[in-house]
């Protein structure tokens, strides 16, 4: 496992990381035992770099994570966010609050049930429209000075917005935004602009939230109360197109001799060495499988057939449900 500067300001994390939100909410039951032994397993592996969010349960995630955290804090580098409201009497409705006041409670809440004293990667999940981003990295800026947090991320901005935060506001140390190979948006700039300016990628659902493993073949395969019931690449028509992609990375997978979700990763990390892919997963059998794409190559003939084979906007369907892709991009 490579240890690699995450950004430009003093911030190392694991090559691979571990994105921690399956473990409380939106891909089945969950079992913090399970998830407990996934997380030292995470350790003994060398996948230190761990993302969660006070979104997750709402709150549940950071305090599981805050367990795990317990005699090897100085080992893991620690990413949150902040910025998603949920109520937690109904947790299906999500409101946006970037207000300066809003930073400073959630990051104290954040450090209190992470059992920390500082963060070393503080996002802002969503821009919220009603705040001016600048006043929100700004709050953010003033947490790095009271060394509550050690780097400011952003989550599914705009290049623009990315830009200007950097060079007008604060440093940003990381982008975290969804990339796989259904999924290239950033491309559209996004990752232009984190190579020239120094600035991290933070790669989330680089598995195409487990379809690309190749396990999933019908819609009977989710479980009956979770997020992809309600995607729309999981829906009807797009569902099979989807799946034709899914062949198409198995068949690749079989010629490199890995399996499909060691190629997904595998890809992704190639797309250049300032990204750093963050795999959900809440079992020890697929985290070991996702560390095995570090032994994966990927040749430069190889990466074009893979464009070739499956050119950017392959996918069919949305991302994200329409009411949801209006937070995304600002």
């Amino acid at each position: 496992m490579k240890i690699k500067k995450l950004g430009s300001q003093n911030i190392t994390a694991s090559q691979l990381g571990l994105g921690c939100m399956g473990m409380s909410e939106f891909y089945g039951t969950h079992n913090d035992a399970d998830s407990l032994q996934t997380l030292q397993k995470a350790v003994e592996l060398g996948i230190t770099f761990w993302d969660t969010a006070d979104a997750y349960g709402p709150h549940t995630n950071e305090v599981l994570v805050g367990k795990a955290l317990k005699g090897i804090r100085n080992k893991i580098t620690l990413a949150t966010k902040f910025g998603i409201v949920r109520d937690p009497n109904n947790p299906a409705v999500r409101g946006l609050n970037g207000t300066p006041q809003y930073v400073q409670q959630c990051c104290e809440n954040s450090l209190k049930r992470l059992d920390t004293d500082v963060i070393d990667l503080y996002y802002l999940h969503r821009v919220d429209p009603a705040t001016p981003v600048e006043e929100t990295v700004g709050a953010m800026a003033e947490l790095v000075k009271q060394g509550k947090i050690r780097g400011i991320g952003l989550s599914e901005v705009s290049a623009a917005t990315l830009e200007r935060m950097h060079t007008m506001v604060h440093p940003i140390t990381a982008v975290q935004s969804e990339y796989s190979l259904w999924t290239r948006d950033p491309e559209d700039g996004i990752l232009e602009t984190c190579a020239r300016l120094g600035i991290a990628f933070v790669a989330y659902s680089p598995l195409g939230r487990g379809f690309l493993t190749g396990q999933i073949k019908s819609i009977e395969d989710f479980e009956a109360n979770g997020y992809r019931r309600f995607s729309p690449r999981f829906q009807g028509e797009n569902f099979e197109k989807n799946l034709d992609i899914v062949r198409k990375v198995e068949a690749l997978a079989a010629e490199k001799d890995c399996t499909p979700s060691q190629l997904a990763l595998a890809w992704v990390m190639a797309q250049g060495d300032f990204i750093f892919p963050i795999p959900g997963t809440k079992r020890i059998k697929y985290l070991e499988e996702n560390a095995g794409a570090l032994n994966v190559v990927l040749t430069k003939e190889e990466l074009a057939a893979i464009d070739a084979l499956l050119p950017k906007d392959s996918a069919a369907g949305m991302r994200y449900p329409e009411n949801m892709m209006g937070s995304i991009g600002k």
